[in-house]
């Protein structure tokens, strides 16, 4: 199985060496991902300039052919698929996020954007979210529930038959090994976002403002949907549909 993988946290991120790591166990491996961060860019294609792809010959994982692309994961998708790539891939994966893609930021999230470009390409596609951490917010579990189930969950899903535009959408909790419930499967996207965003207010010389995104964390969310599940300790897995 020839394997094609991006995401929107960019080639440096934890989380696509941990997906590559993963995947390198079903079948070739290749990863073209955004050289920085391109996170809540959505579906965007770079249009008005020329995209570098390098080499990336420090990638972490042995036997897996990376490079870093100056575009965004669409644009990485697009290029790798059918420029990179000797053969068109089996299927595509796009993460792990680092922050859970559930509820209404799947509209803004360039990791399933990717994804859906994918299926918009007619490739299978799986996108792979998790909770979100960074210094400050640390706890002992980190990624424990993600690390412990990856290989059965891409074992599980391998081989699922979509629709023209779906994709698959996986989230992992953040929740601690002992606090995890199982696999919540079939799961309708939540109308609301697993954080609530204020804005933070800066003054600037000559009477400007900058206004800084703060997030808190939702603590409640509708019964049968993706960020319920997330919420209460399950893995989410849903079908998201791209054109429809």
């Amino acid at each position: 199985m020839r394997i094609l993988i991006t995401n929107d946290d960019g080639i440096k991120a934890e989380g696509i060496v941990r997906l590559a790591t993963a995947a390198k166990e079903f079948g070739e491996v290749w990863i073209v991902a955004p050289e920085t961060q391109r996170s809540a860019a959505s579906h965007s294609l770079t249009i008005n300039k020329g995209i570098d792809v390098y080499p990336c010959s420090d990638f972490p994982v042995d036997g897996v052919k990376a490079y870093s692309c100056s575009g965004h994961p669409s644009d990485c998708l697009r290029i790798g698929s059918k420029y990179i790539m000797p053969d068109k891939p089996d299927i595509i994966f796009s993460g792990i996020n680092n922050g859970f893609n559930v509820g209404t930021d799947i509209q803004y999230s360039a990791t399933v954007g990717a994804a859906f470009d994918a299926a918009m390409c007619g490739y299978p596609v799986i996108a792979f979210s998790e909770g979100f951490r960074e210094d400050d917010r640390e706890t002992e579990a980190g990624h424990a529930v993600t690390d412990i189930y990856l290989h059965d969950i891409l074992d599980e899903l391998l081989g699922s038959k979509l629709l023209p535009g779906e994709v698959i959408n996986v989230n992992f909790p953040d929740c601690d090994p002992k606090d995890y419930k199982g696999i919540l499967r079939n799961r309708r996207v939540s109308m609301d976002t697993p954080y609530i965003d204020t804005y933070g207010v800066e003054d600037l010389e000559n009477g400007g403002k900058r206004y800084n995104i703060v997030w808190t964390d939702r603590d409640h969310a509708p019964e049968g949907t993706d960020l319920r599940a997330i919420l209460d300790g399950y893995i989410s897995i849903g079908i998201v549909h791209n054109i429809y």
